[in-house]
């Protein structure tokens, strides 16, 4: 999953916007009918690098999208994007599903389908190549797709690793 580093602890000065990549009817059966309830799972992003995603459960379609919200805020990651693509190839596994996302040049646009492309486009990558593997349940595609995001490293934060200055790396 995401690093600790990763992490993002405030979301009072970022502008969220969510996406809503899934809803499922659960029903339940008692004695005294059927009760229908919600679950809908989205995902936030500010389109510059920071991304979460959050499930909600209730007996309204706006209500679960409401509290899915919410909890996506709660758990949100800073993902490295330079020039509108992702550093470095990276896979991930979540459950049965397995994903594979690799940078792409401009104008390639995102190349994923829907719940991946739902994480992508709200992390604010613009170019990139992606391919899901195994089951196509939104849930864990999702999930997957965030764990693969939480490990992508900067070059900065490799060279910092590697100790290497900056300066050498950029004179050549």
């Amino acid at each position: 999953m995401a690093n600790k580093n990763n992490r993002v602890k405030s979301t009072n000065d970022i502008e969220l916007k969510d996406r809503l990549v899934a809803i499922n009817r659960v029903t339940k059966v008692t004695k005294g009918g059927r009760t229908f309830t919600f679950a809908a799972i989205v995902v936030v992003g500010n389109e510059d690098g920071i991304v979460g995603w959050g499930l909600g459960k209730a007996n309204e379609v706006t209500a679960a999208i409401a509290k899915g919200v919410e909890a996506a805020k709660k758990n949100l990651i800073r993902v490295p994007v330079h020039k509108g693509t992702i550093p470095h190839e990276q896979e991930a596994k979540f459950g049965g599903s397995r994903v594979i996302i690799k940078p792409a040049g401009q104008g390639t646009g995102v190349k994923a389908g829907g719940a991946m492309r739902a994480v992508l486009e709200s992390v604010g990558v613009t170019d990139v190549l992606a391919k899901s593997k195994g089951s196509s349940n939104p849930h864990n595609l999702v999930k997957a797709t965030i764990a693969a995001l939480g490990e992508l490293r900067s070059p900065m934060q490799v060279a910092q690793n590697r100790g290497i200055s900056l300066e050498k790396v950029f004179k050549g």
